[in-house]
């Protein structure tokens, strides 16, 4: 009995000793949109939005003053052609309806193939960062609770957004200093 006890001592001891693993957590919505890479395709996706917004509305304006235009005319025309311009006109509204509906679902695909972009991104990221930086662990914190309370010197969502955002302003200057020496090379040859 004394034997098992002193090894259970032991054992205890020897654990005890060893190096606890690092663990952390990060605020997931919160890196997400501090990310520049996302604030960057809501900004493109904002003014793609806008100018289908312009465009929708000139169209609905061209389609009111023939409508408009119709009524005024629609007093000298019989019966028979005052129903189908009407039955032309009603088509022609849902024709346009059905395009901007149609128009707006891929706006709409297009942007959330770009967030799931993102989040994928983002989650390699944070991968590699812990990798880097020695993590055993790296927890998300989000509305569904996976981290309900963390010491905040185990949150590094602060560290992680601003490395993910320093490698994507790198990325973004790299690509524009490879533009540069192609714009050179290519005014060279000329």
């Amino acid at each position: 009995m004394k034997k098992l006890i002193i090894v259970l001592i032991i054992l205890v001891g020897y654990t005890s000793c060893e190096q606890q693993q690092k663990i952390a957590f990060i605020d997931n919505g919160k890196v997400i949109n501090d990310y520049q890479m996302k604030i960057d395709i809501e900004e493109q996706f904002k003014i793609k939005d806008e100018d289908f917004k312009k465009r929708m509305d000139s169209i609905g304006k061209a389609f009111q003053i023939e409508a408009q235009a119709f009524q005024m005319a629609a007093q000298n025309l019989s019966q028979k052609k005052q129903q189908e311009k009407y039955q032309e006109l009603g088509q022609k509204q849902q024709v346009l309806q059905q395009q901007f509906q149609y128009e707006q679902q891929l706006i709409q695909q297009e942007f959330n193939t770009e967030i799931d972009s993102v989040i994928s991104k983002v989650n390699a990221f944070v991968e590699d960062y812990g990798k880097k930086n020695g993590y055993a662990f790296i927890l998300g914190k989000n509305q569904a609770g996976s981290v309900i309370y963390g010491e905040e010197t185990k949150d590094i969502t602060e560290a992680v957004t601003k490395a993910i955002n320093d490698a994507y302003g790198k990325k973004g200057s790299d690509d524009s200093k490879e533009e540069n020496s192609s714009e050179k090379e290519a005014s060279s040859e000329e």
